[in-house]
């Protein structure tokens, strides 16, 4: 299949642009039994396209290595091993095998980083799971690329949030139980001013917390009430 001209990443509606892909799943299953599969996939797309831009640029370095770990963490870039790089779930994508692929693209995750261990979402070879409509979420992935450019360093919480909304909605549930809305994290850092020491969110998510207190840590001061970096 001839692959399309990829999405903005960071154009306004790109989350609706993720969501319309992973709504393709809906099919049998309410939203809880969904929920997980979509944000998984979502996850192995965000990492690998990353992944995939570090590669780049190092297979353009004659002394780099490209397969060395510590040239992608040293980026903060997250390594992925060959196993879970979305070019091996993509031609799996119309195989019968397609769920089990994401299984083991998600273990091989969990064995490079062991602090994930349990924490990624998998099963995606189960009976119930319509591998027709799996396989054509994963093309419709393919033909976007999720990675963060320039100051969009909350791409993936962006994504998170939205979907998770989403998924509430379907619900019939308040959208607040999943996530606080970014307009109240803006408000609460900047009470906090986080100009030094340690910020501690007991009920992190997707981090929006520690990127919007990044962001007001570089901002500059807008009045003389406000404090003074310490």
């Amino acid at each position: 299949m001839a692959k399309k001209k990829s999405e903005n990443t960071t154009s306004i509606g790109f989350e609706e642009v993720i969501w319309r892909a992973a709504d393709k799943l809906r099919g049998n299953l309410n939203a809880s039994e969904y929920e997980g599969v979509v944000l998984g996939l979502i996850f192995l797309k965000y990492i690998s396209d990353k992944f995939e831009v570090k590669f780049k640029e190092l297979s353009e370095d004659e002394y780099a290595d490209v397969e060395d770990k510590d040239e992608y963490e040293a980026d903060g870039v997250f390594f992925v091993p060959q196993e879970a790089r979305w070019n091996v779930i993509s031609l799996a994508a119309h195989t019968p095998e397609v769920g089990r692929v994401i299984d083991d693209a998600l273990q091989a995750i969990e064995r490079e980083n062991p602090k994930l261990k349990g924490v990624l979402p998998g099963n995606y070879a189960r009976p119930e799971l319509d591998k027709r409509r799996l396989g054509d979420v994963v093309d419709l992935f393919s033909n976007i690329e999720m990675y963060a450019s320039g100051d969009e360093k909350d791409l993936l919480g962006r994504v998170y949030e939205y979907c998770l909304q989403k998924f509430a909605s379907m619900e019939g549930k308040n959208a607040g139980e999943f996530y606080t809305p970014s307009c109240i994290v803006r408000t609460i850092v900047e009470i906090l001013q986080p100009f030094q020491g340690r910020v501690y969110d007991p009920c992190c998510g997707s981090g929006g917390m520690f990127v919007q207190s990044a962001k007001f840590s570089r901002m500059p001061i807008r009045s003389s009430t406000t404090s003074t970096p310490r």
